[in-house]
């Protein structure tokens, strides 16, 4: 989602990443991108394992939708005809309601792909707990750090599935090139850069945080990305609010992201344009030069005009937002869950499916999709974004942290917060009024 939280075009209901590769405004992607399912993925002796499901149906509800969902799609399609199971897919621009919806009406689908584990964690009632085999392929292919957000009151409910590395700022090769630049491995040196940009001429910083009833969400990757680089206790102790939202630590984390988002010698066409500046195009000047950095998820690779070139050497590419201190290797996370409201036979195989090397190896090659799944090929990707997101997403030596504001209870992570940061960014209150507003909102 894109950034994984709920809102759709018009309204607060989907994940962003559905929105960043389906609709509002994100490009499609050319066939160039897409890939096709690997040999292995073809040969149906790979699902023996399954058994024969034929007459079987698994109905799936998920937030992806459009090209995405074709691809998604086209990477289980040997799993259907091998099996003989039809898998029904339903991709919702409302999903949040929509599960409620049916769930409260006796109506859940088999599997739902979350986008939020917090939304997830609401349903525990209803979900059917990963089973052993399910759990083994869990636990061989992710880190403790990912299996936690699968996990609900101690045990483990769904694998991962997809993930999006956030922790990008975006900018262009050749800009850099041409003008001696280094890329930034810490905060100090992306505020020298900053400077260094500025005093040549050059706004440092595009920003854009409008999108539609969800205005405001790229903010709050901002201030997530800051925190959990002063520390992983801090950000874990503050999603969970085991210390208030209004801790001074939070509120210096806010006051450290308005020295860039607040800095009207950084932002291109000055700080009051922020919150009414779509978030889909607000990176576009970086392509004329009259910017140097963006900072957005992996996604965004997909939200490009189609003719520009996303690549290490091409119009545009991405480097990791550096860390506090030299040393620390973290990177803020998306992705979506795969979780059960069924046991059938069938349920549980496409279950195992998911979570198996075979399906992340064949989605990787069927479109633009990054994984943290252990064992796949980073270079099998189809461009070079999600190449080098796979890479740091696989990495284990790299401490990753979900999405704070997809943690935190919707009042607060899909409201309070979207609102509180527009008001901050807008000038009408300051980092301890947005903190302490955000503060009384939490239930």
């Amino acid at each position: 989602m894109s950034k994984t939280r709920r809102i759709s075009c018009l309204a607060a209901a989907a994940s962003a990443i559905a929105l960043a590769a389906t609709g509002c405004g994100a490009p499609d992607e050319g066939e160039s991108d897409r890939g096709a399912v690997p040999d292995d993925a073809t040969d149906c002796a790979n699902y023996e394992q399954y058994g024969d499901l034929k007459g079987q149906t698994v109905s799936i509800l998920g937030s992806i939708r459009d090209t995405e969902a074709d691809e998604m799609m086209e990477a289980w399609s040997y799993f259907e005809s091998c099996t003989g199971a039809k898998v029904d897919y339903e991709g919702s621009g409302e999903f949040e309601s929509d599960m409620k919806v049916r769930v409260d009406g006796g109506n859940a689908p088999d599997i739902a792909l979350f986008p939020q584990p917090g939304l997830m964690a609401n349903f525990k009632d209803d979900l059917v707990p990963a089973s052993e085999e399910v759990t083994k392929l869990a636990t061989e292919g992710w880190t403790e750090d990912w299996l936690n957000y699968g996990t609900i009151d101690g045990t483990l409910y769904a694998a991962p599935n997809s993930s999006n590395a956030k922790s990008f700022i975006w900018y262009s090769p050749a800009f850099f090139n041409d003008n001696g630049y280094e890329i930034p491995t810490t905060w100090d040196d992306l505020i020298a850069l900053s400077d260094q940009i500025a005093a040549d001429g050059v706004m440092p910083w595009c920003v854009g945080f409008e999108s539609g009833g969800a205005t405001g969400w790229p903010g709050t990757d901002w201030i997530e990305d800051i925190v959990l680089r002063e520390g992983t206790d801090l950000y874990d102790q503050w999603v969970t609010h085991e210390i208030p939202f209004n801790d001074p630590r939070i509120v210096a984390a806010i006051d450290k992201a308005g020295s860039i988002l607040k800095n009207e010698s950084y932002v291109y066409n000055g700080t009051d344009t922020i919150s009414s500046t779509a978030f889909q195009e607000a990176g576009y000047p970086l392509l004329d030069g009259q910017c140097a950095m963006h900072r957005q998820a992996s996604f965004y690779g997909a939200m490009w005009p189609a003719e520009t070139n996303v690549a290490e050497d091409g119009d545009v590419f991405a480097f990791r937002f550096p860390e506090a201190k030299e040393g620390d290797n973290t990177m803020l996370v998306g992705g979506e869950f795969v979780a059960a409201f069924s046991d059938s036979e069938a349920t549980e195989a496409m279950r195992q499916f998911l979570a198996s090397e075979l399906y992340h190896g064949a989605r990787l090659q069927t479109g633009p999709w990054s994984t943290a799944r252990q064992g796949v090929d980073p270079s099998k990707a189809t461009t070079p974004i999600n190449e080098f997101a796979t890479e740091i997403l696989t990495d284990p030596d790299v401490t990753v942290r979900f999405d704070g504001s997809d943690l935190m209870p919707g009042e607060v992570g899909a409201s309070s917060f979207w609102t509180g940061i527009v008001q901050w960014v807008d000038g009408d209150k300051d980092s301890q009024q947005m903190a302490d507003d955000i503060e009384a909102s939490w239930p």
